[in-house]
């Protein structure tokens, strides 16, 4: 089956009427032109042998009177230009059943329809070669195609139709998909419900989700800025008065401060990552992401090594959500290791952005943990190293998934480390 629902439907529409006229015509063929030709023929060839009765019993004379009055020509020709092979059209069908039924008289030595408009037949009698000459339409319905050739016109003229009707039957489902794919990535392109009942109304299903989705997205980042903005201010009473402390007393309780901050931080990035509407899509190049990318972290001496890219034309993207999700790739990556490659490949379907590092890596069994929220694989990574709350990998991936991609954790096999794809949609325009 066609993967694609229309060429599907179009599969069902046409394969029962070329089913039916495939039927109908053998039908037609067998039943209807080959019993009418041979009840034809069989009447002409009772008329050839009334005349051979005559040629037989010596009446040459009466014979071809009678085939004269039969609208016949009967004539004696040589011997050796009169016998050859039976010889018709290659589609003459009728012509099949007119050779069988006249092969019955003993008499009949030749017959000839290369000629449309006339049967020539060779018999023999009484050791004396007769050409026999009377209509084709004597022995062969006229016109036997004209059925087939309505049938097949008048059924590929309402197959259009329903071709046509179809199309603007599919067409609905079609705008639901494309809009679907597009809140999936997401954007959200304008739609409305419309076709068939059932259509219409898994349109208006899609219009609520999508609007209970957008309602839950905006509320829950509301809260989650809100709870983070209000606990800054207890946080900073905190951090007057543990400035009031002894110095011995107070340096734990300084970081464990920093370490809350640092959390509370993260999770308002990790809440705003996930409001999609905010942030709008842009056509930028690959190269331009790569450039910028590469600029920041030669200012800050980071061991970043960006591969030759040659990659050209626009695609859209969420600039700094894009940026956001690769520096918290590429951050883990010089975090848990001493350098970071990154390089790009495009094809028609997504860009991958691969980022590799010479770190301890990831175990394969802990690799779905990483991408979960404040998830720390402390026997993977060495905390040391850096403090983190977990949210930078599943940042990352979820705006892989709002881009139509998604992030992979592999083992890099070039440095020994961890090796991250962030593969998003390779899309060039709007929907």
């Amino acid at each position: 089956m066609p993967k694609r629902l229309y060429w599907r439907a179009a599969f069902i529409l046409l394969f029962p009427v070329i089913f039916l006229q495939l039927i109908v015509s053998v039908v037609i063929m067998k039943r209807h032109f080959e019993g009418v030709t041979e009840q034809m023929t069989g009447t002409v060839a009772s008329q050839i042998k009334l005349i051979a009765t005559k040629v037989e019993a010596a009446e040459i004379d009466a014979a071809i009177e009678l085939s004269e009055g039969l609208n016949m020509k009967l004539l004696p020709v040589e011997l050796d230009n009169s016998i050859g092979s039976n010889s018709k059209r290659f589609y003459d069908v009728s012509g099949i059943v007119v050779i069988r039924e006249l092969y019955k008289l003993k008499w009949v030595q030749n017959v000839d329809l290369l000629d449309d408009d006339y049967v020539t037949v060779t018999l023999r009698l009484t050791d004396m070669i007769f050409q026999l000459k009377f209509d084709r339409a004597r022995v062969s319905a006229s016109n036997p195609h004209q059925l087939i050739v309505n049938m097949v016109v008048f059924g590929a003229f309402f197959t259009l139709i329903a071709f046509m009707y179809l199309r603007n039957q599919l067409r609905p489902i079609t705008r639901l998909a494309t809009a679907a794919e597009a809140f999936g990535r997401g954007q959200t392109v304008p739609y409305t419900a419309s076709g068939a009942i059932e259509v219409k109304a898994a349109g208006n299903a899609f219009l609520e989700m999508r609007n209970r989705i957008e309602r839950h997205i905006e509320q829950r980042t509301m809260i989650l800025s809100g709870v983070s903005h209000d606990l800054r201010t207890p946080l900073t009473r905190l951090k007057l008065g543990i400035s009031l402390l002894d110095s011995d007393d107070k340096e734990p309780l300084e970081r464990d401060l920093e370490e809350m901050r640092l959390m509370l931080d993260e999770f308002l990035t990790f809440a705003k990552a996930q409001d999609n509407e905010k942030s709008n899509f842009e056509l930028l190049t690959v190269s331009s992401i790569l450039d910028s990318l590469k600029a920041d972290y030669q200012r800050s001496n980071a061991k970043l090594h960006v591969a030759n890219n040659i990659t050209t034309g626009s695609y859209l993207m969420r600039p700094s959500l894009i940026r956001r999700a690769l520096d918290n790739i590429i951050g883990n990556a010089l975090r848990y290791g001493t350098l970071a490659n990154l390089r790009v490949t495009v094809d028609n379907e997504h860009i991958n952005f691969i980022v590799e590092d010479d770190g301890p890596g990831i175990p394969e069994e802990m690799r779905p943990e990483a991408l979960k929220p404040f998830s720390r694989l402390d026997p993977a990574r060495n905390q040391d190293k850096g403090m983190g709350v977990g949210l930078g990998l599943p940042i990352a991936s979820d705006i892989a998934q709002a881009h139509g991609g998604s992030l992979r954790l592999l083992k890099s096999d070039k440095y020994g480390g961890l090796r991250a794809e962030f593969k998003i949609a390779a899309k060039k325009q709007l929907s």
